[in-house]
């Protein structure tokens, strides 16, 4: 049973397992689309101090572009007709 989702408007976020309060990593990151746009989201976490309560901090931006891994695909030719 396959069910088709309006992810509009909505957003997502999970914990980056790797984040360190030394290495300055998001806390959490995650996806949000608004108006059918998707958006790149992190979030770090600001511990409560001088009597205030602790905070998660927000950066929203656009995607980064994917990194294209080059494949080593065998049935590709190298000789580009270069005569030697």
């Amino acid at each position: 049973m396959n069910k088709e989702y309006d992810n509009t408007n909505k957003g997502a976020m999970w914990r980056n397992e790797t984040s360190t309060p030394e290495n300055n990593q998001p806390f959490m990151q995650g996806k949000l689309n608004v108006e059918g746009k998707e958006y790149a989201i992190a979030g770090w976490r600001e511990p409560a101090k001088d009597g205030k309560k602790a905070r998660l901090d927000l950066k929203i931006q656009e995607p980064r572009p994917q990194e294209v891994k080059a494949t080593n695909n065998s049935n590709t030719s190298t000789t580009d007709d270069i005569p030697f």
